[in-house]
């Protein structure tokens, strides 16, 4: 499956934005979803992910209550809807797709900049 992120952009500290993953190829029904982000000098760390019905979610503790992670089957496309946006969210975000939640990932997106001014 091919996965092209957009939505990222600069936003000031508790604004909001909306990422979307559009997938091509494999049947996009099937497959679990997941949002990564990777900060200059950190580790590439989960966000949030969401099986192929979209009916178990799953997020990281920093960004509980804030973010949500929805997909639309039909449009073969994952969000990631991100409120109150803090200036630590700042990072490249990635979409990715795995076979099941909680599996390694077997295709990424190309990411796209959030960036958070203070």
């Amino acid at each position: 499956v091919q996965l092209q992120a957009s939505g990222g952009g600069l936003v000031q500290a508790g604004g909001s934005l909306r990422l979307s993953c559009a997938a091509s190829g494999r049947t996009f029904s099937s497959i679990a979803m997941g949002w990564f982000r990777q900060a200059p000098g950190k580790e590439r760390e989960s966000v949030a992910a969401i099986t192929w019905s979209g009916g178990i979610t799953h997020y990281a503790d920093s960004v509980k209550g804030r973010f949500t992670i929805s997909r639309d089957n039909a449009k073969n496309t994952v969000y990631l809807q991100m409120n109150s946006l803090k200036p630590e969210d700042t990072a490249v975000y990635y979409c990715a797709a795995a076979s099941a939640l909680g599996g390694s990932p077997y295709s990424w997106g190309q990411g796209t900049l959030v960036t958070v001014s203070s």
